[in-house]
């Protein structure tokens, strides 16, 4: 930005004759001739501030004194101008510096009106005048006013301060024309198509809020204009804008199609407006494409940390294959009941027992104590149930994620020293495990991707990666599982008929209610979601999913 210029004409003429511009060679003509500027100066009749008179000048003496003042300053008799004040050397330097700062090339004035004593100037009578200033950015227009003294002796003279320059101009104030400054406030956080803000998308506001204060901005242009800057050049004040520049902008990774669409689903009117989550992710890479969510309690897609019931089937058959060296044709009998380390545990109502069970097809079905069953038997040794954490730690990337931006999630759970029931409950997605929408969204798009992406939401945030990728075995195992929920298990009455989707449903109990979740991939994406007090997960989190799978 263009540094307003105080210029003092104290001091060697030398230092005079290399000032340019604007009131220039009337502040050296004044010297040369012996004069000390203005009207009064010029009869012979200087203004003596220390014998000020209370009682103010008429208003015909008053706008005659002003009119003196400013056809000096317009005609560019900058130290005549200067005389006609009772602070001639202050002037001086002030009048030169709003000539520099704005790169004056014109100064007109009309309507110059007396309008009575001065409320602020004891002993003094107001006129008001409108001035236009013409510089190399364009023209500016504003109304201002002066306070005229009246001495014992009778002469008149503007009572100098910064504000005749402009009105409520402080002492340690200058005016600047030129580039403004940025405002780190005015970037724009967009979504990856360069243009959609999404402070437009009311579940996204305090996320934009958050990154803007966190990430660099780029590109942009500034405004150009005048500002009010402080001594030292900081904090500046825009008074007028001539051009406006463009907005830096801080790119994310979301779709803003797509985030329209989560937007409208979580208020899909068969939730009963139940609060709702979801997250959707490029399972390619790993980026947000859309987070969405309703509800009191805040962003639920990103920190709703919630038992995941069922969908953690996804983390425990990947642990039974990858561990136990179990197959989906291993068997899994599904029985109406089940009891470990003193706990009972039941399936949801409609679910069938089969005591030939397949893994594959009590995945399908989502029966609760084939995997409560296999998992207790075989990835619990000792006393020791580390193994679901380890499989969500080591193959799907479970920890302390930062997605960029200083955004702020909750890391999802699942214990390495589960103790009792919870031993056994883990591998339902109950006990003490949490997870988020968002992390299973992850889990869903590890299984699509064979390999895990951090999650993130700006491009160039860093990812952390898992100690080590899902082998292909595991992957095709656990696509060909999901693939059977989507078209003939429990999440085919939202889900059946879409062309390469694989999912898992889940209903986790919390209190005396229970909660709806579902996560899914397409040949694009991978989403999930959470519903409070969904009585189902294909029920409630279903119809959330298949919007952003359809992108409808």
């Amino acid at each position: 930005m263009n540094t307003g210029v105080k210029a003092g004409i104290a001091g060697a003429g030398t230092a005079l004759l290399v000032l340019g511009g604007f009131g220039a060679y009337n502040i050296v003509h004044g010297l040369a001739s012996g004069t000390t500027g203005g009207s009064q100066a010029s009869a012979g009749k200087r203004f003596d501030p220390a014998a000020v008179s209370s009682s103010p000048p008429s208003d015909t003496k008053a706008v005659k004194a002003t009119q003196a003042f400013l056809d000096s300053w317009s005609a560019q008799h900058l130290e005549g101008a200067a005389g006609d004040t009772d602070a001639p050397s202050t002037a001086a330097q002030g009048l030169q510096g709003y000539a520099d700062g704005l790169h004056l090339k014109k100064l007109t004035f009309d309507e110059v009106v007396a309008v009575g004593p001065s409320t602020v100037t004891p002993g003094a009578t107001k006129v008001t005048f409108n001035v236009t200033a013409q510089m190399a950015g364009g023209t500016w227009s504003y109304p201002s006013a002066v306070a005229v003294l009246q001495s014992t002796g009778g002469q008149v003279a503007v009572h100098w301060n910064n504000s005749v320059l402009y009105p409520g101009l402080g002492d340690d104030q200058s005016l600047t024309a030129g580039k403004l400054p940025a405002d780190a406030n005015t970037a724009k956080v967009v979504a990856s198509d360069g243009k959609t803000d999404l402070a437009k998308f009311s579940s996204l506001q305090d996320i934009a809020a958050t990154i803007r204060k966190n990430a660099t901005p780029a590109g942009g242009s500034t405004d150009t204009g005048v500002a009010v800057t402080n001594a030292g050049g900081g904090g500046t004040k825009t008074v007028k804008v001539f051009s406006k520049g463009d907005d830096p902008v801080i790119k994310t990774t979301i779709d803003a199609h797509l985030q329209a669409v989560a937007e409208r689903a979580v208020r899909d009117d068969q939730l009963g407006g139940k609060a709702a989550g979801t997250v959707a992710l490029d399972w390619t890479n790993g980026h947000i494409l859309a987070i969405a969510h309703t509800g009191a309690d805040g962003d639920i897609a990103l920190n709703g940390i919630k038992s995941p019931g069922s969908t953690m089937k996804i983390i425990t058959s990947a642990a039974l294959f990858d561990q136990a060296g179990l197959t989906p044709n291993s068997p899994a009998p599904c029985t109406d009941s089940l009891t470990a380390n003193s706990q009972s545990f039941h399936n949801d109502s409609g679910v069938r027992a089969n005591l030939s069970a397949t893994i594959a097809q009590a995945f399908t079905v989502s029966c609760n104590t084939s995997f409560i069953k296999d998992g207790f038997r075989d990835l619990v040794h000792n006393g020791d149930a580390s193994a679901l954490h380890d499989e969500a730690v080591n193959v799907f990337g479970m920890g302390s994620w930062s997605i960029g931006g200083g955004v702020a999630t909750t890391d999802p759970s699942i214990p390495s020293d589960a103790q009792g029931g919870d031993q056994a409950a883990q591998f339902i997605g109950q006990g003490k495990v949490t997870a988020t929408p968002l992390f299973m969204a992850s889990v869903a798009a590890t299984v699509r991707n064979s390999g895990f992406h951090q999650p993130i939401i700006l491009p160039t945030q860093q990812q952390v990666t898992a100690p080590r990728t899902i082998s292909a075995r595991t992957a095709g195992y656990l696509q060909t599982m999901m693939r059977n929920v989507a078209t003939s298990g429990t999440a085919a009455p939202r889900l059946s008929g879409l062309a390469g989707v694989g999912a898992k449903t889940g209903t986790a109990e919390e209190g005396d209610h229970t909660n709806g979740w579902l996560t899914a991939y397409n040949s694009r994406i991978a989403v999930a979601a959470l519903v409070e007090g969904g009585r189902s997960g294909v029920d409630s989190a279903g119809h959330v999913v298949r919007h952003l799978l359809t992108g409808s």
